[in-house]
């Protein structure tokens, strides 16, 4: 029996739609090296789904798996994956082929000891990745299909409205991520906060912040995305210059930010942080993500000084419906973020992208049916 006819025996079809055999993927094969690939189209098991892949964003997690070779080829990443349900599995109800739906790719077991304290990210059933093109599980977007196990078709996918696009929708896992931190912060009306790096992430955490009543100083390196974190309502500085430090504490009688929002890898960011931050201030890293990252700071700029260091890692089952409906509310102008929309054949040049920010460079998004 062909792959194509074991997934037909397998999987209840679309009817306007005919599952390949074949499919395009762009596949790590090591050493910080993408290849494009024609690879078998994912086979179903009971209770899973195949999905279409329409747009799926680059995530800087995956960047440094790949720059930094994280994880043993090969396998395909991307994970903030929008798309149609074009078959599912025996037993799924919950969905049926022609869906629109986002795909979250960790879901935690809900029951173990980091569950029980919402650290879902501990969780081990969490660490296993339940989304797939192929190969060892790594979220598989940056392919044309991918296969979502059970656990996933369960939990952890969100349909789309009507009227919104796949390119919005690919916001839903990225949003959940820094609602989470900001919830984790638990930020008060009034308060001052510090986002220091402009990135995709960087300029949610600004919107959000706004969101939540505080008064946000955001700082990049990037004139283009310090306009932008004007335009969402920061006073946006260049960290370079000493008249950002200087602006926040003028806003502060001198005291410093209430909270920082480290979204920038930069070790120097940190050293930042600790400046312009007030005693018992919350400092919260975000783009920590890699173990070869290393920060020094000073035991008495925490200890002394009482400050709270936390780190947010990851999304939260928890806002998963609620990061949907912002998302696809409109609430967030997210679509501004979106500066390059690439077809899946230029993988390479989306990674170099975003690697390398510059001047108009922020999100970028590949499009897995669009051919050249």
């Amino acid at each position: 029996m062909s792959v194509a006819e074991s997934a037909r025996s397998q999987t209840a079809l679309a009817p306007s739609e005919e599952i390949p055999r074949l499919m395009n993927a762009a596949v790590y094969i090591g050493n910080g090296q993408i290849a494009m690939r024609s690879i078998e189209t994912p086979v179903l098991g009971a209770g899973e789904a195949l999905v279409r892949v329409e747009s799926c964003g680059v995530c800087h997690t995956d960047l440094k798996k790949i720059e930094y070779d994280l994880l043993p080829a090969p396998r395909v990443y991307g994970h903030e994956t929008a798309g149609v349900v074009a078959a599912v599995g025996s037993g799924v109800t919950k969905y049926r082929p022609g869906d629109r739906v986002v795909v979250f790719h960790h879901i935690p077991c809900g029951s173990c000891f980091y569950c029980d304290r919402r650290l879902y990210a501990q969780c081990d059933s969490y660490k296993r990745v339940g989304v797939t093109a192929g190969y060892e599980p790594a979220g598989g977007g940056f392919s044309q299909y991918v296969r979502v196990m059970d656990w996933i078709v369960e939990r952890g996918m969100e349909r789309i409205p009507e009227g919104v696009t796949f390119d919005r929708a690919c916001w839903v896992e990225p949003v959940n991520t820094c609602l989470k931190a900001v919830e984790l912060l638990a930020l008060l009306p009034g308060d001052v906060v510090a986002v220091l790096g402009q990135g995709p992430i960087g300029l949610i955490f600004t919107m959000l912040g706004r969101r939540a009543g505080a008064r946000v100083f955001s700082t990049d390196t990037l004139a283009f995305r310090r306009g932008l974190a004007e335009e969402f309502g920061a006073s946006a500085y260049d960290p370079r210059e000493s008249d950002f430090e200087h602006a926040v504490k003028a806003a502060t009688g001198g005291r410093g930010v209430d909270a920082v929002i480290v979204a920038a890898s930069a070790a120097p960011v940190v050293d930042q942080a600790l400046k312009i931050s007030r005693p018992g201030a919350k400092i919260l890293l975000f783009a920590q993500t890699s173990a070869g990252e290393r920060i020094e700071i000073s035991g008495a700029d925490i200890c002394v000084r009482e400050r709270v260091l936390l780190g947010s890692y990851s999304a939260d089952v928890d806002l998963q419906a609620e990061s949907a409906a912002l998302v696809f509310s409109g609430e967030l102008p997210l679509e501004r973020l979106i500066s390059h929309r690439l077809p899946l054949e230029e993988i390479g040049r989306a990674i170099q992208i975003a690697q390398h920010p510059a001047e108009g460079s922020l999100k970028v998004v590949v499009h897995p049916q669009e051919r050249n």
